[in-house]
């Protein structure tokens, strides 16, 4: 009677035994479960979120009106087209603000992914990087003192003048102006603005600038003035790395399509009335 019962107490405890385990494992699945659950829902959280990559432009902003702050923010043309360009590429766009003679290089060394700052195709600019396709128009114009005796684009050239020309550096003002009148009549400023303090100052006797910053800066410095001569007329366009064909295509398309949609016309007329 012993002996049964002695096995009798065995199964039961070993079948309590099992009950516990078994118990004890799906408490361990379920625990399991949950992270991987939590960690995969999180991951379509993520998604759904829509963290995308993000497209660097590199600009000088100090350009009304393509690209100029507004309190903390670079905003302006070239900004709103590349914001638009950035959206088409299913991308976030962010902005880099350096001297405009680094953009180049930022660009070559992949500090940034491309360069838009009011920036016209040359042929020493196509040495160093790829252009896109134009998608605005410019006017190189000069800005004078009230009473200067320039008073066309013509007088710059005129036989015996030896005027001092103000540029701001690597444009292709500082470009133009270096190859017509020399390199010891020319001064370069890092931004437009300081080369019309300079003017306004009496360093200089004229500015070459795009004439929508042109405005902007002599409407914020009375006694300068715009001539109604051009200085020169150009393209702006995109530069990226070269032989960075994918994004340059890209960008094309983009631009092309910015263009058709009435997008680019619409940004551009926003800026400029």
């Amino acid at each position: 009677m012993k002996k049964y019962l002695a096995v009798f107490m065995a199964l039961v405890l070993a079948l309590s035994c099992m009950m516990i385990f078994t118990a004890c494992d799906g408490a361990s699945e379920k625990e399991t479960e949950a992270p991987t659950n939590a960690a995969t829902e999180a991951g379509t959280t993520a998604e759904a979120n829509g963290e995308k990559p993000v497209l660097k432009m590199g600009t000088n902003a100090y350009f009304q009106p393509y690209e100029f702050y507004q309190g903390e923010e670079i905003v302006g043309i070239d900004a709103e087209i590349a914001a638009a360009i950035a959206e088409k590429l299913g991308m976030t766009l962010e902005i880099v603000d350096m001297e405009f003679d680094s953009i180049l290089t930022a660009v070559n060394q992949d500090s940034v992914d491309f360069g838009m700052a009011g920036m016209t195709i040359t042929e020493d600019r196509l040495l160093e990087v790829d252009f896109s396709i134009s998608y605005a128009n410019g006017v190189q114009s000069i800005i004078v003192p009230e009473g200067s005796p320039i008073t066309c684009a013509d007088d710059l050239y005129a036989e015996g003048a030896s005027y001092k020309v103000g540029v701001q550096l690597g444009t292709t003002g500082d470009i133009y102006a270096t190859d017509d009148f020399g390199k010891e009549n020319v001064t370069t400023y890092s931004n437009g603005n300081e080369a019309v303090m300079a003017l306004a100052g009496g360093s200089v006797d004229c500015v070459i600038i795009d004439n929508e910053p042109a405005k902007a800066l002599v409407a914020a410095n009375s006694g300068l003035k715009i001539l109604e001569t051009a200085y020169a007329n150009e393209d702006y366009a995109i530069c990226v790395k070269k032989g960075n064909s994918e994004l340059l295509d890209k960008i094309n398309v983009a631009i092309m399509e910015l263009t058709e949609d009435g997008t680019i016309a619409a940004i551009v007329a926003k800026y400029i009335k």
